[in-house]
């Protein structure tokens, strides 16, 4: 069996673009993965370009071969573009191996370590009554983690203040409100989407009891494991950090410090499942539990769901849409996966167990969109 063909999508679906990827081969057999790359599709697709030129004719069952030669083949080895890249063909080969064995994916990762996959659920309610009000009406939904965010989540069309002091002093009273509300047995979290300094991330948490909340995702930017290990030994609330995280060596520095308390992996960014399985295992040395980021299409929901199934070291996994209408996936994506019991259940179905109508989406317009942008009291920007 040989690769003879490598395609790129990237189009607009409900509220964002999707970058997907199919590999075909000689014997009809073919697999799709997805980028993660949100807002950059285009210049995934062009690295994608880039692989295939020495990717067709290869035998795509050398899946750990094809990644060291896709990461080692230029001279500027990493980086969030390339490994975005990296990362949907890697899923596209295991889909391709996969149901060319006909098993599914999590078999070529040692078999299933569980029958169905933990969730947790978003609020995204603006910080204030409303957001205890969602917190408990998601707990008489049967979940038992939330996450809650900043609740402004910004504008596309235009920049919009975010006030950090402002957000802290909200968000320390109103999760407050929250975890009295919840009771102690439900796990309530908050993703700040880097948008605080060391600092504020400091006065924030002092500013709650002990106990009111069971993580922080992302609280500072993670350019600088110095500065998240200063943030950490003045930090009593578990840390949720590596959902930009593209290699085992962006992780490595907060993995083997004791920085990060939950591996925010991104299968679509982080080198596909050959490069997660690795992260998986360094965060099980140090005892750390994987909580993968999954925002994006049914493809990279369906690749996480195998990953999730064959590692020993999982928290919960992401439930997407928390932030926009995916209304459109009913027609591109079969066999999409469904939430039951508030978890996903880990299917029989060989390879990643869903498909893709192409059809539906050869001409599809791309366009080109921009993440909201935030600004502080200053005027100067944050990040979104």
């Amino acid at each position: 069996m040989k690769i003879t063909n490598i395609k790129a999508y990237g189009f607009w679906a409900g509220f964002r673009n999707v970058c997907l990827v199919k590999v075909e081969t000689d014997k009809g057999v073919y697999g799709w993965g997805e980028s993660g790359l949100s807002g950059r599709e285009q210049a995934v697709i062009g690295a994608i370009e880039h692989f295939k030129q020495f990717l067709i004719g290869q035998d795509p069952s050398n899946i750990g071969a094809i990644w060291q030669e896709m990461y080692r083949s230029q001279y500027f080895e990493g980086g969030r573009v390339l490994a975005a890249a990296i990362s949907a063909i890697d899923i596209a080969l295991h889909d391709l191996v996969a149901k060319s064995l006909k098993i599914p994916v999590y078999k070529l990762l040692g078999g299933k370590q569980r029958q169905t996959i933990p969730l947790f659920s978003t609020s995204v309610v603006p910080l204030g009554p409303e957001l205890v009000e969602d917190v408990v009406k998601l707990k008489q939904q049967g979940w038992r983690v939330i996450r809650a965010t900043t609740g402004q989540h910004g504008n596309p069309n235009h920049s919009e203040l975010f006030d950090c002091r402002k957000s802290i002093a909200q968000a320390a009273k109103w999760l407050t409100e929250a975890r009295a509300a919840l009771g102690p047995e439900v796990t309530l979290g908050i993703d700040y989407h880097h948008r605080l300094t060391i600092p504020e991330t400091i006065s924030f948490i002092q500013r709650m009891p002990v106990g009111t909340i069971d993580f922080l995702e992302e609280p500072i930017r993670a350019e600088s494991p110095e500065a998240y290990q200063s943030l950490k030994q003045r930090c009593p609330v578990p840390l949720a950090i590596g959902e930009e995280f593209t290699s085992k060596w962006d992780f490595a520095p907060f993995v083997e410090t004791g920085i990060t308390d939950y591996g925010r992996i991104d299968i679509c960014n982080a080198g596909g499942f050959t490069e997660a399985m690795k992260i998986a295992a360094m965060c099980e040395l140090h005892y750390i539990d994987m909580m993968p980021h999954n925002p994006l299409s049914p493809i990279c929901a369906a690749a996480s769901i195998h990953f999730c199934a064959a590692i020993s070291n999982l928290a919960w996994l992401e439930l997407p849409p928390y932030d926009g209408d995916m209304s459109d996936y009913d027609k591109f994506f079969i066999n999409r996966p469904e939430v039951k019991n508030n978890a996903f259940e880990v299917s029989e179905t060989i390879g990643l167990g869903i498909d893709v109508n192409e059809s539906l989406i050869e001409n599809l317009e791309f366009k080109f969109w921009e993440p909201p942008r935030l600004h502080k009291v200053d005027g100067s920007y944050n990040n979104w």
